[in-house]
């Protein structure tokens, strides 16, 4: 996609994928970020670990409450593999999304449908609940059998990763609810580098194709940038038995470029927040002629974008990449495994 910069258009793939692990930006001609960037770097905010936490505390009319109703809760299930184990994930719309196999599903007793990936037989199946219907009334039949099957009939516990997101709530809100459970505090990681003469490929934003001495092609760009975020060598040197590959061409060396990394369970609106001041980065004249953002979701999601079932395969992926030109143009390349539905 080629088209003008807004902050409608930031925002529309960073409110799709809700189980953030990591983002990256790239910003050529630069040394030093600014400090409206570094800022919201180093605000990005914690989230939280929970150790053994039975599912039924994330349907009770309590927590639905305190955090469903009041902001964006997000929660994933941690250290479990999609095509092996039970993976949850909570929506910040409030639909929790099961990944159950065959023998735990049928156990609950709760209605779901064959996972897309089953094959011939099927062995695991999806179960979606709809957290603000089922506490519109919790003395409805359904809150019972939901509430019965996670609390009695089938009580499962997981390792969760935590965040929510409420404009002025108080960090110490899930802390204190989840105390009882030995909750951990954590903050992202965050790996600031400037890299001196760095050879870029060469974009012309109105050239998705590349073109022949002229321009790179966006799949050449977003191959190159996953060399660069993986600090790969690209100097193509004989004796480099790791990688042969080198920055496609045509390509420019610039003087340094600025790249930065922040890794954890990171909120959706944290990035839409940094995607609005990268697509202001030009707003005062730059050298760079352009910057990038890739955001990558968590491998072993049970759901990649919006509701759509994830399927690990052979890799997992799910991520998009934004392109921001100095002339306010840019490019939008999102991505998912072979087999995954294509996102909106």
């Amino acid at each position: 996609m080629s088209d003008f910069c807004g902050p409608t258009d930031c925002n529309r793939p960073g409110s799709s994928v809700h189980g953030i692990s990591q983002v990256s930006f790239l910003i050529p001609e630069c040394g030093i970020l600014s400090k409206e960037l570094k800022d919201l770097v180093m605000g990005f905010g914690p989230y939280y670990f929970v150790k053994g936490l039975p599912l039924y505390e994330l349907i009770t009319h309590e927590f639905i409450n305190t955090f469903v109703k009041k902001g964006s809760c997000y929660a994933l299930t941690y250290n479990t593999n999609i095509d092996e184990d039970n993976t949850v994930a909570l929506l910040p719309n409030g639909k929790l999304i099961l990944s159950l196999d065959k023998d735990t599903y049928e156990e609950t007793g709760l209605q779901g449908r064959p996972s897309q990936y089953s094959g011939r037989k099927t062995m695991r199946f999806i179960v979606s609940i709809d957290l603000m219907d089922l506490s519109s009334n919790l003395d409805s039949k359904k809150y019972k059998r939901v509430s019965w099957a996670f609390k009695e009939k089938k009580p499962l516990k997981f390792d969760f990763l935590l965040a929510w997101h409420q404009t002025g709530a108080e960090g110490s809100t899930m802390m204190s609810y989840f105390s009882g459970y030995g909750i951990q505090e954590h903050q992202p990681k965050i790996a600031l580098s400037t890299t001196p003469d760095l050879r870029c490929p060469v974009l012309r934003s109105g050239l998705l194709g590349g073109e022949p001495e002229a321009a790179c092609s966006a799949h050449e760009l977003f191959d190159w940038l996953g060399a660069v975020f993986s600090h790969a060598d690209l100097n193509n040197e004989p004796y480099n038995f790791v990688s042969t590959y080198c920055c496609p061409q045509p390509s420019s060396v610039v003087a340094q470029a600025s790249l930065c990394s922040v890794t954890g369970f990171l909120l959706p609106e944290r990035i839409c927040v940094l995607l609005e001041q990268l697509c202001r980065y030009f707003d005062e004249p730059k050298l760079a002629p352009w910057v990038t953002l890739s955001v990558q979701g968590f491998a072993d999601s049970p759901v990649s974008w919006r509701e759509s079932e994830h399927g690990f395969q052979k890799g997992g992926e799910h991520l998009y990449n934004f392109v921001i030109f100095n002339n306010r143009d840019y490019w939008l390349q999102m991505a998912v495994g072979a087999d995954d539905d294509c996102p909106p």
